[in-house]
């Protein structure tokens, strides 16, 4: 079994998700069989009972469990499917580690984060990553692991600590870290800031473990020289300096990461059983990125819900409507309309607010109203509902047929829904 270590520095929400993802999707391409696991350092069991503003959407996999959002993303782009045991939270280690104690497994010993809570950890990454993810049944190969939050926070330490002393145990041929961080390009000066990553590499390496490959996360690519910077004063070589600057679509990340060598990286530092230059490498993820760019039509859909705020707060959703407008060749607009402002309360309390959200619903191609809980902006979705089903807007395929459940149109040969009763 091999061993990929994903962690972030300097700043949360950096990407480390897509890195993974993209990560496990090239190594599949491959013809290996890749799973992944997804660490998250707060002490809840699990996230469902999280509000959809502390870490964007509750994923809900096939066996029930209430997950992070990355795991969406590691079963869209390697098509695996995972368990609820693929997300391991400090809630889940103490609570085993307790109930443990509790039995009396431990034979009467005082009870530690060293080594308890740490061979817990090992444990726990050891056993998830031989099950199959693969309808084949196949065991994985490689498996791919997500440390959530930034190196240094407080609630990380002991994962740290516990992949330190990994590396050891599996031994260096089988265990790859990689450290994605900020490059941060201030817009006074323009310049590329090495200096955060610099820190952040430091205080990983104090801390035990010393990155592979440095992935870069920038506005813009990393001029030779920056690259040339980090990789002196992180030690690490130029071509494990990695960059992946901001594009169109997440799409386009497994092919940025393969142009600058990731497979014969991986085929040297982990010995893995794949060819150095695969034929038709990524064949179909260029297609769907080409693609991509060349959408010239849109269409918009309107997105009525509680947490329009948070974007992540409807990622599996957005990326479901992203999927399907690009199935037809068109472009996405997602317009984000807050339900409570479809009320009529907001109508007297501001009605500039009012007016803007109504001109928003009326104006899509369509309209999507997710769920919620409790009862705020619960009038306002009815609101919402009950406009486009007068109106039959609600659903339509693109050439107008009003619709109401999924075929394809005869008349056009796109998607529509069928007539309304």
């Amino acid at each position: 079994m091999k061993y990929i270590l994903v962690t972030g520095g300097v700043i949360s929400g950096i990407g480390k998700g897509i890195i993974a993802s993209s990560v496990g999707a090239i190594l599949k391409s491959c013809g290996l069989h890749v799973t992944a696991i997804k660490i998250d350092p707060y002490i809840n069991i699990d996230a469902g009972t999280f509000s959809p503003y502390e870490h964007g959407e509750v994923f809900v996999l096939d066996d029930g469990g209430e997950v992070d959002l990355d795991l969406g993303n590691y079963e869209r782009f390697l098509d695996i499917r995972l368990t609820k045991d693929n997300n391991l939270t400090t809630g889940k280690i103490y609570q085993s580690v307790i109930t443990k104690e509790r039995r009396g497994d431990y034979l009467g010993k005082t009870v530690q984060v060293v080594p308890h809570i740490t061979d817990a950890i090992q444990e726990w990454v050891m056993w998830q990553a031989k099950v199959s993810v693969d309808d084949d049944g196949v065991e994985p190969q490689v498996c791919v692991i997500e440390l959530g939050g930034t190196v240094g926070d407080i609630e990380s330490m002991p994962f740290i600590e516990a992949f330190r002393q990994f590396q050891f145990k599996v031994k260096r041929e089988n265990f790859c870290n990689i450290h994605v961080s900020l490059v941060p390009q201030p817009s006074t000066t323009g310049e590329q800031k090495t200096k955060p990553t610099q820190n952040s590499v430091r205080e990983l390496r104090g801390l035990g473990l010393s990155p592979d490959l440095i992935v870069c996360r920038c506005a813009t690519p990393l001029d030779t020289a920056v690259k040339e910077k980090i990789s002196m004063f992180c030690h690490v070589e130029p071509e494990q300096v990695i960059c992946i600057h901001d594009v169109f679509s997440v799409y386009r990340v497994p092919l940025l990461m393969e142009n600058q060598g990731m497979v014969g990286f991986f085929c040297n530092r982990l010995n893995l059983p794949i060819e150095t230059k695969p034929h038709r490498m990524l064949t179909k993820w260029k297609e769907m990125s080409d693609r991509t760019d060349r959408l010239l039509e849109s269409t918009s859909i309107a997105l009525v819900g509680k947490y329009t705020k948070f974007a992540d707060s409807y990622a599996s959703v957005i990326k479901a409507l992203e999927h399907s407008a690009l199935a037809i060749n068109y472009k996405l607009e997602v317009k984000y309309i807050d339900s409570a402002y479809l009320e009529q309360s907001t109508e007297q309390d501001d009605p500039v607010k009012y007016h803007e959200a109504w001109q928003k619903l009326c104006s899509a191609d369509g309209v999507l109203v997710p769920g919620g809980f409790g009862v705020r902006g619960t009038e306002g979705k009815i609101n919402a509902i009950n406009w486009a089903r007068k109106q039959k807007a609600l659903f339509r395929c693109l050439s107008g047929h009003a619709a109401c459940c999924v075929r394809i149109c005869s008349q056009c040969a796109r998607l529509e829904r069928c007539q309304l009763n």
